[in-house]
């Protein structure tokens, strides 16, 4: 199934890419969405966390056509394992955007937890959610007292594929672009304005030191989008997939694995049934 809801058939080419006029009608779609976010809420405003890429530079972008330069608020917070042209890119952005923003240094506040647990402190996984999830406690310390929301940054493709920290990056109030795959954010990107340097640039969660996306997860975005739309969204089987878009079975069963290993990650926290009603 595609984006907008049409059955793919078996034989059908497969593209994800928006036309100018899917494009117009997303990025109204999508600043509609985020106003009518803050208003339900009763905000005045909103706060995102920038790192330099293109999903928190499309959401700047969408956020300040929404609500105004002057209602959003960035906070831009590196940790040794960010490189400086990442924190440089988010700065730009902000400063490009003329909205308010602070960068706050977050590894001393990560130390506090290194050296309270120090036999995990090694752990490079759990170290880099750490940095994460202190984003989002800061994202919300700095919207609660300025009585705004916290915007999210993931896209479809990360969402499906559990690409992000629970409890950290999806933590937040609303997902502007949490229905877009990652290509069609690229694309929304250029429509924006944002520039070329950024849209294509190599993304990064930026965990830990030279840490990249499409290495971790095994796959580039754009096999990834195309596995999770015919096959994971879609109604194509494994060897239909594979056909239609000349992937090995291995790289069909990674996606499903990774879709089907962070079904917790989309799901409220589990509780048994009742006893009693």
């Amino acid at each position: 199934m595609t984006t907008d809801g049409t059955v793919l058939e078996a034989d059908a080419p497969l593209d994800l890419r928006l036309s100018e006029a899917e494009l117009d009608a997303t990025t109204e779609h999508l600043t509609s969405f985020l106003r009518d976010v803050v208003d339900d809420a009763g905000a005045e405003g909103a706060v995102l966390g920038l790192s330099g890429g293109i999903d928190s530079t499309t959401v700047a972008y969408l956020a300040v056509e929404a609500l105004g330069a002057e209602n959003v608020h960035g906070l831009v917070m590196p940790s040794v394992a960010n490189t400086e042209d990442n924190m440089s890119d988010a700065e730009w952005v902000a400063q490009e955007l003329e909205i308010e923003y602070d960068v706050v240094e977050i590894q001393p506040i990560a130390e506090t937890f290194f050296d309270t647990f120090p036999e995990a402190a090694d752990d490079r996984t759990a170290a880099g959610n750490v940095y994460v999830r202190i984003r989002a406690v800061l994202n919300y310390f700095v919207a609660n007292h300025e009585n705004k929301v916290v915007l999210g940054t993931g896209n479809r493709s990360e969402a499906l594929t559990g690409y992000f920290t629970k409890y950290g990056d999806q933590a937040v109030d609303c997902n502007p672009i949490g229905n877009l795959y990652k290509q069609q954010v690229r694309q929304l990107a250029s429509a924006l304005g944002v520039p070329d340097a950024l849209v294509t640039k190599t993304p990064s969660a930026e965990m830990w030191a030279g840490q990249t996306d499409e290495e971790e997860m095994g796959l580039d975005y754009d096999t990834l989008d195309a596995v999770l739309a015919l096959h994971v969204d879609g109604p194509l089987s494994t060897a239909a997939t594979v056909r239609h878009l000349d992937v090995t079975e291995a790289q069909v069963e990674r996606v499903v694995e990774l879709y089907e290993k962070s079904a917790h990650k989309r799901a409220m926290p589990p509780a048994p049934e009742p006893l009693h009603r």
